[in-house]
């Protein structure tokens, strides 16, 4: 579906919610309270400026008793199947967002990720997987980065651990590969990164990765990921926190300059081990 048709299609979700809930007799505030969200979340997602979670679709249809009509929509509309279930709101976040700041402790983000490296992520999660599968798996998350290089990109702040430049994912030449494509998005001004050294011992938010977004038009939100599921925060109290959480990272982490450096070294590390074998 063209990025136009599903704007479209979003809006008509819009509409449809607000003629329903008006047909209850429900005020925003009323709706959201009753599906465990503000008021101001459902007039963000009645005008389309923000997309409901599948879960918060689903409450949707209970309390207006609209028989599955707002989950079906929403299964039409975030139809992407290469992505979990719980990640494919994620991916739209992408797209929308003006700026993005993620903390990663022990895997390269998905965005800067080099198609050898998802390779290599996606087979040790997933042995017996068909070929076809993992190309599928690559391909989604090589496009995702493509946000990266459009125009419109948005300011993209990472800070790694140290641990994800120490642990090999893949042969030593790929994971050079991996972190010399890393120092050529810096270089080219795409991303800023940072590098939390292990030396700095207990850190906020300690082994958990995060990502906050910020939009022009919506409130910011900040995801989390578990074990096969994640976790979209969206109350206002809460994703400061976690901004609050972000910033004490930032003041651990090694300045950007530094951290390029260490970057490099590393690579230049795995290269030497590469040419060695």
């Amino acid at each position: 579906m063209a990025n136009g048709s599903r704007q479209a299609a979003w809006e008509f979700f819009g509409t449809e919610l607000k003629r329903r809930r008006e047909d209850a007799g429900l005020t925003q505030v009323d709706l959201g309270h009753r599906v465990f969200v503000s008021g101001g979340y459902i007039g963000q997602f009645e005008q389309a400026i923000r997309k409901p979670q599948l879960d918060v679709a689903k409450r949707i249809d209970e309390v207006l008793q609209t028989d599955g009509f707002f989950e079906r929509t929403w299964r039409k509309l975030i139809d992407d199947r290469r992505y979990a279930e719980y990640f494919a709101t994620v991916v739209e976040l992408e797209r929308l967002a003006t700026r993005i700041c993620e903390f990663a402790p022990t895997l390269v983000p998905g965005l800067l990720q080099t198609a050898t490296y998802t390779r290599a992520v996606t087979l040790a999660s997933n042995p017996f997987a068909t070929e076809a599968h993992i190309e599928e798996k690559v391909a989604a998350r090589v496009e995702r980065a493509q946000i990266l290089a459009d125009a419109t990109r948005p300011v993209y702040w990472v800070i790694l651990h140290e641990h994800v430049l120490r642990i090999p994912v893949g042969s030593a030449a790929e994971m050079a590969q991996q972190l010399e494509h890393i120092t050529g998005l810096v270089r080219q001004r795409k991303v800023l990164v940072q590098v939390l050294p292990t030396s700095v011992g207990a850190y906020p938010l300690m082994g958990r990765m995060v990502r906050l977004f910020e939009f022009e038009d919506a409130p910011p939100t900040a995801y989390t990921e578990a074990v096969y599921s994640g976790n979209l925060l969206d109350d206002p109290a809460l994703v400061m926190r976690v901004q609050g959480a972000y910033d004490l990272l930032r003041a651990a982490a090694l300045p950007p300059e530094a951290s390029l450096a260490l970057v490099e070294s590393a690579a230049e590390d795995y290269r030497r081990c590469a040419s060695s074998t």
